[in-house]
């Protein structure tokens, strides 16, 4: 796994952009709130990898071998003593609990995957997650001091986006979509995007296009859904 910040990059024609589409040609993009506003387009538009969330967010590996060692620990005494089938009863119980566990992280990956959507405009990066309670949070890029590109060998990359200075976003609202351990100053992360070079430059073209522009004030914005109408914005803190 390579880490390295972002940067700018020459245009690869083979790299999947999204066309410029009208602000008004439909309602609301799929991933996004609202229709986006005048001279603002999608660049690109994904979801993460589900094994990737289980296996590195929630660390399904870590579990299944933690379920499969307590198993070898009952059982081991027994098998040394020449007790096979003593020793398949100690065992059972507990990898039968491992597998419905590893199942379960399994199933949240999927479930975290199916309903998070990516987007990346001119002007932001938009984060549709949650599965029971899902937000939309909303990153202009006057807001981000730098962008990173955590690649790994099958091809996939983590992008954390650190904040500047002055704006957060709780890290439990992030989760599994921050960057691991950062706790003191969460950073929202695109987890294990694939073709993740290739969005990577196309997000480093974004940022170095916005700075070469006029920066405009603005601040992290979580939008919730609710029972009226028009939903609520909630800065976040």
């Amino acid at each position: 796994m390579s880490r390295s910040s972002l940067r700018p990059t020459p245009h690869n024609p083979k790299t999947r952009a999204a066309p410029h589409l009208p602000a008004n040609a439909f309602d609301a993009p799929p991933g996004l709130p609202a229709p986006l506003p005048a001279g603002e387009h999608i660049l690109w538009q994904g979801r993460p990898c589900g094994f990737g969330i289980a296996f590195r967010a929630l660390h399904l590996r870590l579990v299944g071998l933690w379920f499969a060692g307590l198993a070898l620990w009952a059982a081991l005494p027994a098998a040394l003593a020449g007790q096979g089938r003593e020793a398949a009863s100690l065992a059972l119980p507990t990898l039968a609990i491992g597998t419905g566990a590893v199942l379960l992280l399994g199933v949240l990956g999927w479930l975290s995957a199916r309903t998070t959507t990516y987007t990346i405009t001119n002007r932001r990066v938009v984060m549709r997650i949650g599965i029971a309670l899902p937000m939309t949070l909303n990153l202009p890029f006057a807001l981000v001091e730098e962008a990173g590109c955590h690649l790994y060998r099958d091809g996939s990359a983590d992008l954390p986006l650190r904040l500047r200075p002055g704006n957060r976003v709780a890290y439990l609202h992030l989760w599994p979509h921050a960057r691991p351990w950062q706790v003191n100053r969460p950073a929202p992360m695109l987890r294990t995007v694939a073709q993740g070079a290739e969005v990577a430059a196309i997000l480093a073209r974004a940022l170095a296009a916005h700075r070469a522009a006029p920066e405009e004030a603005a601040g992290p914005v979580i939008l919730r859904p609710r029972a009226a109408p028009v939903p609520r914005l909630a800065t976040a803190s």
